[in-house]
């Protein structure tokens, strides 16, 4: 059984720190070969106006920054980041591969 303890964080430090119009944060441990209730491998789809006329480098470090005290339990962080005119545009994250191990 999972406590969600690194993924509530995640949506913590996200809401706090992007005031994002949409944030949706999957935990895609079990996707892969990790102990069932794993928190390591995660996708996030922040739609924010912090986003606007940023670089996607720029973007994911922002982000990167934001959770650097939670990073060191992340194995593997998938980011799909918009600001609003472009996830209006394109409302979608892409589908995360299944693990080959």
């Amino acid at each position: 059984m999972s406590s969600n303890i690194v993924e509530s964080e995640i949506i913590k430090i996200l809401d706090s720190s992007f005031n994002p119009l949409h944030l949706e944060v999957t935990n895609e441990s079990n996707m892969h070969n990790v102990p069932v209730g794993s928190e390591s491998h995660f996708k996030l789809l922040i739609v924010s106006d912090a986003f606007s006329e940023l670089s996607l480098v720029k973007r994911h470090q922002l982000v990167y920054k934001a959770l650097s005290g939670v990073m060191e339990l992340i194995h593997a962080l998938s980011m799909h980041l918009y600001d609003l005119k472009e996830y209006e545009s394109n409302p979608k994250a892409i589908d995360s591969p299944d693990c080959v191990n």
